[in-house]
């Protein structure tokens, strides 16, 4: 048998290991990973999401994360190391969820351990646990660093709190815990609501759109490809002590706020009525405040410095027709990441279009 002769010397291939897999960042996570080269496995619930990563050329493995999962023992029929674990996965209420999350990632990383690969964890959480920083503008404004304090809303201070545990299994494996700012582009984004508010707007006789926010509020947020390859970044880091233990904030180079999306939107969907600030008389919208009546600056040197990621997708407000032609066309095939946030965010207030 004649071997084939390699024109350059490379090192050897690595594998990760990605849950909530067919998710918003768990989709694009994986498919990062598979374009730097890497031997992906993504975790997903039902046997119908599976073709979908297989199509993606990411090797699924069917099963719920609990336990007393079995599904490791599929895993273990393709390999028995694990380079990268990545959990990406999310769930209300929180810590039960989290500690399956811990008991799974404590086995993967035992079998890992004794076949000679020590697995590094990134674990996903939000730049919400910092809670709120000033308007654009404001007297004092500064962004929110891996040092700021935790001040996460009611809603949010289970995952705040719970993901930090992900620092105490030393024994097994070494952790990161990543703080991602909101994330837009093609499917899942929350700023799908904002499509769908304008829409809902432009075919009114007025069309105007009302918003019960500061217009001056930080919108800051960052492409879900970027997002992805800051992942990548830190997972391929050559020293694993410089990634290990750390926090690390993702977010775009620079911030919209709620005025410049306002523009955006007016232009886009042809608004007569311009997007204006009024309040609804029906309850605050929960998921709608946490999307554009959340103000946040926050900072990402610490990423860029030491792996050298920068963002390269345009912001929200200055590519919003070709997001919004990828969202709609994620809605009018079903997509079910757009319907899970449908879901979640529920219905379009009728006030904020009339």
């Amino acid at each position: 048998m004649v071997e084939s002769i390699a024109s350059e010397s490379r090192p050897a291939r690595k594998t990760a290991f990605v849950t909530g897999a067919n998710g918003y960042v768990g989709s694009a996570v994986c498919r990062v990973f598979v374009r730097a080269g890497w031997r992906v496995f993504g975790l997903v619930r039902r046997a119908e999401s599976a073709n979908v990563l297989r199509g993606e050329e990411v090797i699924p493995i069917i099963g719920s994360i609990s336990k007393d999962a079995t599904f490791l023992q599929d895993l273990y029929t393709h390999t028995k190391t694990i380079d990268i674990a990545v959990s990406c996965t999310e769930q209300i209420p929180f810590g039960e969820h989290f500690e399956a999350v811990i008991t799974l990632l404590r086995k993967l990383a035992e079998t890992s351990n004794q076949n000679g690969v020590r697995p590094l964890v990134l674990t996903s959480s939000g730049c919400k646990d910092y809670g709120t920083t000033g308007f654009h503008g404001s007297l004092g404004l500064a962004p929110h660093t891996e040092d700021s304090p935790l001040h996460p809303k009611l809603m949010l201070q289970e995952r705040t709190y719970r993901t930090l545990d992900i620092f105490e299994h030393a024994d097994l494996f070494d952790a990161t815990l990543i703080r991602p700012t909101p994330v837009f582009g093609y499917d899942s984004s929350y700023y799908g609501f904002a499509f769908e508010l304008a829409a809902h707007a432009a075919a009114t006789k007025e069309g105007a759109l009302k918003l019960p926010y500061d217009f001056n509020t930080i919108i800051h947020s960052c492409h879900i490809d970027d997002c992805a390859e800051a992942y990548l970044a830190l997972a391929a880091h050559p020293d694993r002590a410089a990634v290990s233990g750390q926090c690390f904030n993702i977010s775009a180079h620079k911030y919209d706020t709620l005025g410049s999306l306002a523009k955006a939107l007016e232009a886009e969907y042809d608004l007569r009525g311009g997007v204006v600030p009024g309040s609804f008389i029906e309850e605050t919208v929960p998921f709608l405040e946490l999307v554009l009546g959340y103000s946040q600056w926050v900072d990402s040197t610490k990423i860029r410095q030491l792996t050298g990621w920068t963002d390269k997708r345009m912001l929200l407000s200055e590519n919003m027709h070709a997001y919004r032609m990828a969202y709609e066309e994620a809605a009018r095939r079903g997509h079910e990441g757009v319907l899970r946030v449908k879901e979640r965010i529920g219905g379009i207030p009728k006030s904020a279009c009339s």
